[in-house]
């Protein structure tokens, strides 16, 4: 059974009928509060947040709530439903007359007035801890970060002394210097961000994964990727195995706000010595998960300047984007051929075509352009701007959208313009594009239109350094003499 409402305190793995349980990493919203976004978190392998998503709760009359989950990523992250005390036994006096329930130490009263919540202490000065608080039942505890140890005071931590400490907290190699000590990796591993790990190296690129992993290290071992018929080269000092997001067995997913790319490396034992000369293994088999995160949302720019002596619109062919997306000016309406060295020359009143491509072509995704503006210079953050896209809605009755048979691309049509005065020759255009998983019914991809729509119930937005300013000006369409 469900039980009353998520639990608000670390479940311990292999907890609620899975191996990792999901519970909320947060309290519990108030009525009046209205729909609000709360971390959810998947405890597994030690730590109470492995895996964590953003979740959307509402507090409803009667004393229960409402939750729209995210899908997770592998099915043993399941949500978790716990059996809250009703406070009878702590009541002083009637607890149905006088509604005076007391709950013990590490609750409070739920919004029934007879229901104890777990309080989350976390919420409140980080719980008093210098570094992580993890909230637990009716408790909470201080965690330290990879290679420090919490003090006597449970509450502050401080480094670890030295590499005969647990190694110092290093995967591999631990090292005294003068300043103390510092993890190292061996020949052709990489330490990672947290200073301690040490990691295969992975090169991520728009249109390709490339791994590279030490000879030494998978000597005598075949590796292949999940579709076994993409298999590591060997190039005498590293083994490389070179693939995209569409090949080899690559799965996509949309967590939260980035796009996630994995595949796992797997080695087995050669049936041969083969042509490498490795005669020995030292290892029956070896697991490498490989993944690849690139950012959701993107802004992207193009930029054309006007002719103020004649009527003619100069096109330039300059364009800057991140994966996935490229804003490219195409010669018509059917948006296949993009101008690549030739500039055109149009005439006010003539049309512009634009569009969003994608460099890959990723099955699964969808993009949502929640925004173009035009500005007169190429800084975004421009006063003056002028929107043809905003909250994903066409606001410019000139502007016109095209189907794509692709998912990820949009294709607009718009008449040429340019601001008004002498001194304003540049006309730039930037795109504010978020991709979405495809069958997630309820992203803000699948929403499209959305004007009015609460800024905070959006999972995963990130709009800094982007005005949301709402601007009015005249058509777009300026009709110039020739």
């Amino acid at each position: 059974m469900a039980g009353d409402a998520m639990p608000t305190f670390c479940i311990p793995e292999n907890h609620c009928g899975t191996h990792a349980p999901v519970w909320l990493n947060g309290s519990h919203p108030l009525e009046g509060d209205g729909i609000v976004q709360r971390q959810a978190c998947a405890s597994f392998s030690g730590n109470c947040c492995l895996w964590n998503t953003t979740v959307e709760v509402k507090a409803c009359p009667g004393g229960y709530y409402v939750y729209r989950l995210t899908k997770p990523s592998v099915c043993f992250h399941a949500y978790c439903g716990h059996f809250y005390d009703i406070c009878d036994e702590d009541c002083h006096g009637s607890c149905l007359d006088t509604s005076e329930c007391t709950c013990s130490p590490g609750t409070v009263l739920g919004p029934d007035r007879q229901t104890c919540f777990d309080e989350n202490e976390c919420e409140q000065n980080n719980g008093g801890c210098s570094e992580i608080c993890v909230n637990l039942k009716n408790s909470y505890r201080c965690d330290c970060g990879v290679g420090r140890v919490l003090r006597s005071d449970g509450k502050t931590c401080e480094d670890i002394e030295g590499c005969h400490n647990n190694n110092g907290g290093c995967s591999h190699l631990c090292l005294v210097s003068e300043k103390g000590y510092q993890c190292e990796c061996p020949r052709g591993l990489v330490l990672s961000e947290d200073n301690h790990t040490c990691q295969v190296p992975v090169l991520c690129r728009s249109n390709t994964i490339e791994v590279s992993i030490p000879r030494d290290l998978v000597g005598g071992l075949e590796l292949f990727l999940t579709n076994t018929s993409c298999r590591g080269v060997s190039n005498g000092t590293h083994v490389n195995i070179l693939f995209s997001l569409k090949t080899c067995g690559t799965v996509v997913n949309v967590v939260n706000d980035k796009i996630v790319a994995s595949n796992l490396v797997t080695g087995l034992p050669k049936q041969t010595p083969g042509s490498s000369g490795d005669i020995i293994i030292r290892t029956s088999k070896l697991l490498i998960p490989v993944t690849c995160e690139f950012p959701r949302l993107y802004t992207i720019s193009e930029g054309y300047v006007p002719n103020l002596r004649n009527t003619p619109l100069e096109i330039m062919g300059r364009s800057h984007g991140i994966f996935p997306f490229t804003l490219e000016i195409f010669k018509d309406n059917e948006f296949e051929e993009p101008y690549r060295e030739a500039l055109p020359t149009l005439k006010l009143r003539d049309s512009l075509y634009f569009g969003i491509e994608p460099v890959v072509h990723v099955n699964g995704l969808e993009s949502l352009v929640e925004s173009c503006f035009a500005t007169p210079t190429s800084k975004i953050d421009e006063i003056l701007k002028y929107y043809l896209i905003q909250d994903g809605c066409v606001s410019d009755d000139s502007v016109k959208q095209y189907t794509s048979r692709d998912h990820l691309a949009k294709h607009f049509q718009v008449p040429v313009f340019k601001f008004v005065g002498k001194d304003h020759k540049e006309v730039f255009l930037h795109c504010q594009v978020l991709v979405c998983g495809r069958l997630d019914e309820h992203s803000r991809c699948a929403q499209g239109c959305h004007r009015r729509m609460r800024r905070e119930a959006v999972e995963g937005e990130d709009t800094a350094g982007l005005q949301s300013q709402m601007l009015t000006g005249g058509p777009i369409s300026i009709d110039w003499e020739d």
